[in-house]
């Protein structure tokens, strides 16, 4: 079987699948080599270090989300799309986790903004103005919308609602009408605050 070519895409893709596999922490570069079948040294021709490894999957992963989001909001507005959003997150949540949990860290300080993570932000934001909302308003959209998946997601990884047996889905589900709900009130009331 033929090697990989060795380069900092091909480094990320097999770090991204280490951590899926095996957990976010488990991307060192010892063990990226490993999953590479080359000496941890070859790596550094081509990365400068674990950081810029990380950097790299959480690249990689801002990149895939943005695309699954795309195709999932494709054509709906207001709560269908606000469900495509969070369903799309949540399912990449599932089948990617270590990805996924390379999106719940903070970039490094005085790193810009890349294009995949610009794409995802205008996603979001694209459907956070179906609710006609301001421009503050769509910001803590943004947040309250990101905290609740974020925290519904870390809470259902854990097994924080297997103690109950009402339907997780159904939370889920609620969850998503409340924020269509509040999103809406919040367009209300600028709209009549504007009269």
């Amino acid at each position: 079987m033929a090697r990989i070519p060795l380069t900092p895409k091909s480094i990320f893709a097999a770090a991204a699948d280490l951590a899926d596999r095996d957990g976010f922490d488990a991307i060192v570069v010892s063990a990226v080599a490993r999953t590479l079948g080359v000496q941890t040294a070859s790596l550094y021709g081509h990365v400068r270090d674990r950081a810029a490894i990380l950097a790299g999957v959480q690249e990689l992963a801002m990149g895939e989300l943005a695309d699954v989001i795309s195709d999932e909001i494709a054509g709906r507005s207001g709560l269908d799309a606000l469900a495509a959003l969070g369903a799309a997150q949540r399912t990449y949540a599932r089948t990617s986790p270590g990805r996924w949990e390379s999106l719940q860290r903070r970039v490094e300080p005085g790193v810009e903004r890349s294009e995949s993570t610009i794409r995802v932000a205008t996603l979001t934001r694209a459907v956070l103005r179906g609710y006609r909302l301001s421009d503050d308003d769509v910001v803590h959209a943004a947040r309250m919308g990101g905290a609740m998946v974020a925290g519904f997601i870390a809470l259902e990884r854990t097994g924080a609602f297997d103690h109950r047996d009402q339907s997780t889905e159904e939370s889920w589900r609620r969850s998503v009408e409340a924020l269509d709900i509040v999103f809406t009130s919040w367009a209300a009331r600028s709209a009549g605050s504007e009269r």
